[in-house]
């Protein structure tokens, strides 16, 4: 079938908005007609020198749609069904099979390489070129993408996709970093470096799981602003030039938990530097460079680094829909709606800092 894509061919060079042909979902796979899908910082990926896949490649994993056909092997997924999309796992590997699917051994290639694992693709383009559909198994920065049964949720019918489809990575993975991989108890403390989505949903996460002082740190005075519209107790200038100094005095010596969604190394140090001895700071950006740590850093500190929130979708995802129906997780407040011909206005918009999350409507 015709679809409507958008395809990075240069890791330098815009988002091409092209016609491409599209496979039929094979026995295990699934094909959604998608009606929004989040941009994460994750897609940007594909612009590094050190993207281990091949270009070009359409991008997009935080899809949400229509289930328009399924293989034969697929049982819990109808034609018809509203679903949220996500990442991929193997099922067998021993993570997966102990509930841990994030760690699953196999996510690289079915994941972050843009491609089956055999390198063949559901995608040609219009002179018969191969174009990677694979990016997070779904590829959905599309009209239509191809998913896998692993990484489908069904969802009620009822739902807004556009405000569900950013649960699919980003959303999860700062949620999921307070309740899921530090389980942040109530009364207690929550720094916070880096306001994106990421960062937001670890504000609002910190407010679900009663954290009595959330402090956030980030360089955009419009984003600080929102993290106190969301929850954030405290709020501090990136640009401080003793930004550590400021956040233990906030959190009374010390914070017993910390989150680093930036990815830039030093200042993954300072959210190190701010934790208690006791404490626990998780490192949920994709680092952009090496980390240096001294053993006295970690003395007394648990360091984690958090991937997809340790989540297991088909239960973490409903449990987020359901915080957002009680209002305790407005994430329509970082949403900004473009539509798939804007992708590069979007993504500009992203990476200025003036929108949080944008959300394309194909």
């Amino acid at each position: 079938m015709e679809i409507t894509a958008a395809v990075l061919r240069d890791g330098d060079g815009p988002y091409s908005i092209e016609q491409i042909e599209l496979d039929g979902p094979r026995e295990d796979e699934v094909l959604v007609r998608i009606t929004a899908v989040g941009m994460c910082h994750s897609d940007a990926l594909l612009r590094s020198k050190t993207f281990p896949g091949k270009l070009p490649v359409i991008p997009g994993h935080e899809g949400a749609g229509v289930v328009e056909a399924v293989g034969a092997e697929v049982t819990s997924i109808q034609p018809g069904d509203h679903v949220v999309l996500t990442f991929d796992s193997c099922g067998q590997c021993r993570n997966c099979t102990d509930q841990r699917p994030a760690l699953c051994a196999a996510s690289l290639g079915r994941n972050l390489m843009g491609w089956r694992a055999d390198g063949s693709t559901s995608a040609v383009a219009a002179d018969s070129s191969p174009v990677g559909s694979r990016w997070f198994a779904q590829s959905s920065f599309a009209s239509h993408a191809i998913a896998t049964s692993r990484n489908v949720v069904v969802v009620d019918k009822t739902l807004p996709l556009n405000v569900l489809a950013p649960l699919g990575c980003g959303i999860q993975t700062g949620v999921g970093a307070v309740l899921n991989s530090m389980d942040v108890q109530p009364g207690s403390s929550l720094a916070i470096f880096g306001a994106g989505a990421v960062g937001l949903a670890a504000v609002l996460g910190g407010v679900v799981a009663g954290a009595d002082t959330i402090v956030v740190v980030d360089l955009h005075a419009e984003r600080r602003e929102l993290a106190v519209e969301l929850g954030a107790t405290h709020v501090v200038d990136g640009h401080d030039e003793d930004v550590v100094r400021r956040v233990r005095k906030l959190t009374q010596g010390g914070a017993d938990y910390a989150i680093d969604a930036t990815g830039v190394p030093r200042v993954a140090e300072s959210a190190l530097a701010v934790t208690r001895v006791g404490g626990a700071c998780a490192l949920v950006g994709i680092l952009t460079g090496p980390l240096a740590l001294n053993a006295a850093a970690l003395n007394g500190k648990t360091l984690v680094g958090v991937v997809e929130g340790d989540s297991t979708p088909q239960e973490f995802i409903p449990r987020l829909i359901s915080l957002w129906g009680a209002g305790r997780l407005p994430i329509e407040k970082l949403i900004e709606e473009f539509p798939l011909t804007a992708i590069n206005e979007a993504e500009q918009s992203s990476l200025s800092g003036r929108v949080v999350k944008p959300v394309l409507v194909p």
